[in-house]
């Protein structure tokens, strides 16, 4: 009997000794690694996420850049002295090439523009003096509009050479008169070779000065 009970006890110590064993070799070997890729892969997506974000915004960044320079900084020199002294020969401009996709030129505005269209030319930069519909003439050294002498938003006085303008120029939907401010040394729509200026090809509206010196900044007039 007690040989009965002592193999008993032994078989019950045996089993609860196997039964830790498995229990150790499970906290061992099974959760703490599980545990340990969980927050290994966690820390990957952390930092993958990161990247993403990291290389979405400078991508914005990047396109709004673009976009900035691209319609309100593109650069153009000016080329010779027609429009003194707003702006001297040689000083780089910005032109602002959004404005008129959302409104008209205006009497007064300085435009870049490429003379007759010829892509080969260098830009011409002057004011516009007479809109579409208008009808043009210079006379006795002043500009009349529909007949009308004309001084606001005109900054060139006593002209002396009206060239084609001598006579009434009528402008059609789309065209534009523009004059140099220093009209003694400006090649503009008074000229036959040049003549009217048509909106396709308007470059876009002179905002800014960009040559360092005394006219650095927004265009004064």
């Amino acid at each position: 009997m007690q040989d009965l009970n002592f193999r008993k006890r032994r078989r019950k110590q045996a089993r609860k000794k196997q039964k830790m064993k498995k229990q150790g070799l499970r906290f061992e070997t099974g959760k703490p690694q599980l545990r340990f890729r969980k927050e290994k892969t966690k820390a990957q997506r952390q930092k993958a996420a990161a990247v993403v974000n990291w290389t979405v915004q400078i991508a914005i960044t990047c396109m709004i850049a673009f976009v900035l320079v691209w319609f309100f900084g593109q650069r153009v020199s000016n080329a010779g002295d027609s429009m003194k002294p707003v702006l001297q020969n040689g000083d780089v401009v910005l032109v602002n090439r959004l404005i008129y996709n959302a409104s008209k030129p205006k009497r007064g505005d300085i435009i870049a523009f490429k003379p007759n269209g010829n892509e080969n030319t260098h830009y011409s930069i002057k004011r516009v003096v007479g809109l579409p519909g208008e009808t043009v003439q210079i006379k006795d050294g002043s500009i009349y509009i529909n007949g009308t002498e004309t001084l606001e938003h005109i900054f060139a006085e006593d002209i002396e050479e009206a060239g084609i303008a001598e006579e009434p120029v009528i402008l059609d939907g789309t065209e534009y008169f523009v004059l140099g401010d220093n009209h003694l040394s400006s090649d503009d729509s008074r000229m036959a070779d040049i003549g009217n200026v048509k909106r396709s090809e308007i470059y876009g509206k002179v905002w800014f000065v960009a040559s360092f010196g005394s006219d650095f900044g927004f265009v004064k007039r």
